[in-house]
């Protein structure tokens, strides 16, 4: 009968003869060594299963190799959970398994006839034996084809479960002995508790190595740190004494011109050229750039009559004019301030939640980033895709008759005009920044000027002065509350006719006035009695007056009122009076560059449109613009309601942070901002220790903007962003916080070693608008022309720093010897 076709049958049962007869051949050393020199060992259990046959039992491999897997499994659960002694344990075939299994020494070595004899005897009675021999060609084991015959002997009493004896006749006993050893050991160490100790020893061992040298990289890595850092301290430090000695030098060249005007009878007033063109301002900037401390090689201006100060915007480090540019383009190449500076950081380490946590938050430009849901929600909809020929093709240079259409249909609805407004006056352009430029270009010649309150947004200087080479001058506020001003930097009608006034005395022709309203960075809103006085203070001195209304829908609180020029029932020049709104902030697309001029004088509109052909709007962004504007239901329900909230919200959430932390701040319901007050951070109240602390809210990875890139005239004041999400806001503010604590220990340290003899406190007053909860220090005005105000200006300029005790007479004479001696003759003359 042959069972090599059939599959195991789990059913069938195994008497203990049969066992007896399976162990004696599997217990067998060839068959062990077989078995555990292949992976595969089938083919074992079936030559097994032949064997078996032949004497009598018919079982199949199958079932030989699950009887033997059965039997271990049995073996191993009695060796595992019996915590008796080796007697105790009443399993018949126990000892045969566990002699197999572990290897043990069990064996009576004798000689007979050259050969070794083994015996393994069975606990329990003697039972019936049977001697089978069978040949080579029968066990797949042997390893000649014939072999000594296996012996097996087994002797039974009634209770046959009880006990069995087998003896086996081995015929390689000197590699049995040696495999039984070796499995002996092997055996021995996987049980020995030692082992598993080393091991854990070894495995903590190598996590202390590998956790010791990432510890070492850390610290090599922070040690790199260390030393970035300290070389850009020390470069800052370098840069700082420079423009330190720039100052000292610029203060005293002022008081040696006020002593020799002075001595020759003329009058204490210095008169401006009339205009300050590019060459002259490269070739100023080129001798302070180059000349280091030679007076007799720099041009001296007084600064104090400076209207638009070009040393303040300019990158005067490594300067080398370039052969290839004009002086208009190398004035341009190194037109940069903090707020260039600051952006261009930014984007090269931009912060992001997920790739980049700690980059820069930019807390410094003007943009709403509240509601891109909305409005991208908006701008993917079906009516924006339209795309016709009339688009792809060239327009009117002011932009599509059916987008001026709809733009002046707005502006009537949202700035309440008296009466519709024309398209024919609504004129187009890629941004309010194009638009100062084509309006400073067509209303003023080159060296004039343009009147503007302080502090401004600064980019306002750079698109009127780098284009036509217009000036700016400042009407100066600060935040004093006394007499005609009741709230901080508040511009009145004497103020602007008293810096006309100081302009016209320079021989600078003034054009125009500019207004922002709401104003940047403030946050003002002008009533319309302070629009009325200003337009009339125009109108007296034939000024045109451009008015910045980029911020009108952005008024986010009820209680403040926003009032368009245009709302007034009758200008005061109509002719002179020209109009800015744009999208970029009312409805936080800054990256679509559309902005809009109205104006009722034709001659400026076509001259404005005729600059139109290089700041034009393409046709499909005019054709989505125009479906925007007239979309009202949208504009009223949906967005305005979310955007005012957002913003209500972030302005909230920052102002309680200020106030937190007890720092002043204008309190303003418009735009995207609040004015900050970061003078008791200062300890001598420079713009030079303000821009340190600007530097320090950029390293610590948070982007402001300084009151210096504003035309500020107190330093200390910084403006924030906050249209931004609440998780990025919170993070910022957190950065915020930790400066301004580390300064204050700074200064608390400092006050400590070197006690103030005379702390004076300026103490601001408080008003409903404005909130003021610490003191800080007066700033020293830079521009005062008094003799006595710029003695005390270069007496702090020397006192706050040590200057003088590393730039002595002897040192310069040993460095420049020949300059030294001209110096000493020019000063024996006098």
């Amino acid at each position: 009968m042959d069972f090599r076709g059939k599959k195991y049958e789990r059913g069938s049962n195994w008497s203990d003869p049969e066992v007896v007869e399976l162990l004696q051949l599997w217990a067998d050393e060839s068959v062990q060594i077989e078995l555990e020199s292949c992976l595969r060992n089938q083919h074992v259990f079936n030559r097994i299963a032949e064997v078996l046959r032949e004497k009598g039992i018919h079982r199949t491999g199958d079932q030989c190799r699950e009887k033997i897997k059965k039997m271990k499994l049995e073996y191993r659960r009695i060796k595992d959970n019996s915590k008796a002694p080796r007697g105790g344990r009443t399993w018949k075939f126990y000892e045969v398994m566990d002699r197999v299994l572990t290897s043990r020494p069990a064996l009576a070595y004798g000689s007979l006839s050259g050969s070794m004899m083994a015996q393994q005897v069975l606990q329990g009675s003697m039972v019936e034996s049977y001697h089978h021999q069978f040949a080579s060609s029968a066990l797949p084991f042997g390893h000649s084809q014939h072999p000594e015959l296996m012996e097996i002997k087994c002797f039974s009493e009634p209770n046959m479960a009880n006990s069995s004896r087998i003896q086996n006749v081995v015929p390689r006993p000197g590699f049995s002995a040696l495999h039984r050893l070796r499995k002996k050991r092997k055996g021995q160490r996987m049980r020995d508790p030692l082992d598993d100790l080393l091991l854990k020893t070894l495995t903590s061992q190598r996590a202390m190595e590998e956790r010791f040298l990432q510890m070492e990289e850390r610290r090599f890595q922070r040690d790199l740190d260390v030393e970035e850092r300290r070389m850009q301290l020390e470069q800052r430090r370098f840069e700082l004494e420079r423009e330190h000695e720039f100052r000292m030098f610029n203060v005293f060249a002022q008081m040696l011109s006020i002593l020799k005007q002075s001595h020759s009878g003329s009058s204490s007033s210095v008169a401006m050229p009339r205009g300050l063109d590019f060459s002259q301002a490269l070739s100023e900037i080129e001798g302070i750039g180059g000349g280091g401390g030679n007076l007799q090689e720099m041009r001296v201006r007084p600064l104090t009559k400076r209207r638009v100060d070009v040393h303040g915007f300019c990158n005067l480090n490594g300067f080398q004019r370039s052969p290839y540019l004009s002086a208009r383009g190398n004035f341009a190449n190194m037109f940069q301030g903090s707020t260039e500076e600051g952006y261009k950081a930014y984007h090269a380490d931009k912060y992001d939640e997920d790739k980049n946590p700690n980059g820069i938050i930019n807390f410094g430009t003007s943009e709403n980033k509240l509601c891109f849901d909305l409005m991208s929600k908006r701008l993917t909809q079906t009516d924006m895709n339209l795309m016709e020929p009339s688009l792809l093709q060239y327009p009117d240079w002011k932009g599509h008759l059916f987008l001026r259409e709809e733009v002046a249909r707005f502006l009537t609805y949202y700035c309440k005009t008296p009466a519709p407004l024309k398209a024919e006056n609504v004129i187009v352009l890629n941004g309010c920044g194009s638009l100062f430029s084509a309006l400073a270009t067509v209303l003023c010649d080159p060296g004039e000027a343009v009147l503007i309150a302080t502090p401004f947004y600064g980019g306002i200087t750079q698109s009127i002065f780098l284009y036509g080479n217009v000036k700016l001058v400042y009407v100066c506020l600060d935040s004093k509350i006394t007499g005609a001003n009741t709230r901080p930097f508040q511009l009145t009608v004497e103020k602007l006719e008293k810096s006309l006034q100081d302009a016209q005395a320079e021989g600078v022709t003034v054009r125009a006035l500019i207004l922002l309203n709401p104003q940047n960075p403030l946050g003002d809103i002008y009533s319309l009695s302070e629009l009325r006085d200003y337009l009339e203070f125009a109108k007296r001195h034939e000024l045109h007056v451009i008015v910045d209304e980029i911020y009108m829908l952005s008024v986010f609180d009820e209680s403040a009122t926003f009032h368009s020029v245009l709302s007034m029932d009758r200008l005061p020049d109509p002719q002179r009076t020209h109009v800015m709104w744009g999208i970029t902030k009312d409805f936080a697309v800054s990256g679509i560059r559309f902005g809009t001029l109205y104006t009722e004088n034709q001659d400026v509109a076509n001259a404005v449109a005729s600059l139109c052909y290089f700041h034009g709007v393409c046709g499909p962004v005019q054709h989505k613009v125009a479906q925007l504007l007239k979309d009202r239901d949208w504009i009223n329900q949906v967005y305005l309601r979310a955007n005012h909230a957002r913003l209500k919200a972030a302005h909230t959430y920052v102002t309680d942070e200020l106030k937190t932390l007890g720092v002043p701040f204008l309190n303003r319901n418009a735009g995207f901002f609040v004015w900050i007050d970061f003078r008791k951070y200062l300890k001598t109240g420079t713009f030079e220790e303000e821009l340190l602390l600007w530097k320090r809210f950029l390293d610590n990875k948070v982007l402001l903007s300084c009151g210096k890139a504003f035309e500020c005239s107190e330093p200390g004041w910084f403006r924030i962003i906050f249209a931004d999400k609440i998780h990025r806001l919170q993070l910022g503010m957190q950065r915020i916080r930790k400066v301004l604590e580390e300064r204050e220990q700074e200064i608390l340290a400092e006050e400590k070693e070197q006690p103030c003899q005379s702390d004076q406190d300026g103490k601001a007053d408080s008003t409903d608008e404005v909130i003021f909860v610490s003191r800080h220090q007066e700033p020293t005005c830079a521009s005062s022309s008094n003799l006595g105000d710029l003695i005390g200006l270069l007496q702090q300029q020397m006192r706050s720093s040590d200057w003088l005790q590393k730039n002595t007479a002897e040192q310069f004479a040993q460095e420049k010897p020949e300059i030294y001696d001209v110096f000493s003759k020019l000063m024996g003359k006098q």
